[in-house]
């Protein structure tokens, strides 16, 4: 006569089997989004680091700490404060950020995922996601109007009605397609002006360095 089964053991085996089956799940869409999605574009070893991090701790910390009675007010408040964090040292660009927001969300999906029952929405949330992040961030989509910060020497044709021969000399020197410039602050002691001259591209290698040269 086989000998009965303890099932609290059984109990335990499913449960252990549902984690790792949640790991695996995370761990593939996290490498999916910062090795295959996030780094082969933006190289930058550093948020590559980020974005696993807090997608592993969130994801533990949802999966130790979640219950049936807490997890949706739970989630919401991880939710928020992973979506506010910033760095002090330097200044996070929008589209890091918005990996961050979805690295955190991975976590959280596929710690509170109901399962077995929900395999078939945590495979289709998590796989949508990522398909939205790999559609949008890619070259092509729409023109991103980037901007450079110029120390110009020539501040006599920063007057409006030579503005077409301000854009001539910016395109010449610059080799880009500027459409507008304009005027940050003049310096009449040294007779130069710093400028921002504006031209479109389509890819979005460089748009974190948008807007660099704000401070003095």
């Amino acid at each position: 006569m086989p000998a009965p089964v303890d099932p609290s053991l059984v109990a335990q085996q499913a449960h252990a089997a549902i984690f790792l089956a949640r790991i695996a799940a995370d761990a593939l869409s996290v490498f999916v989004l910062v090795r295959l999605l996030y780094y082969p574009r933006h190289r930058n070893k550093d948020f590559v680091f980020s974005f696993s991090l807090f997608n592993a701790i969130n994801f533990l910390i949802c999966h130790l700490l979640g219950n049936n009675t807490i997890e949706v007010g739970f989630a919401f408040g991880l939710f928020a404060i992973f979506s506010i964090l910033r760095y002090r040292t330097v200044a996070v660009p929008i589209r890091e950020m918005a990996y961050l927001l979805v690295s955190v969300t991975l976590g959280l999906i596929n710690a509170l995922a109901s399962l077995p029952s929900g395999w078939i929405e945590l495979v289709v949330a998590n796989a949508g996601l990522l398909a939205l992040v790999a559609i949008l961030d890619r070259d092509g989509t729409l023109p991103h109007e980037n901007a450079i910060v110029i120390l110009y020497d020539k501040p006599e044709l920063l007057v409006p009605a030579r503005n077409e021969e301000l854009l001539a000399d910016l395109r010449q020197r610059t080799g880009l397609q500027v459409h507008r410039a304009q005027v940050d602050r003049f310096d009449l002691v040294r007779d130069m002006a710093r400028i921002r001259a504006f031209h479109y591209t389509t890819t979005t290698i460089g748009a974190a360095l948008d807007g660099a040269g704000d401070g003095d």
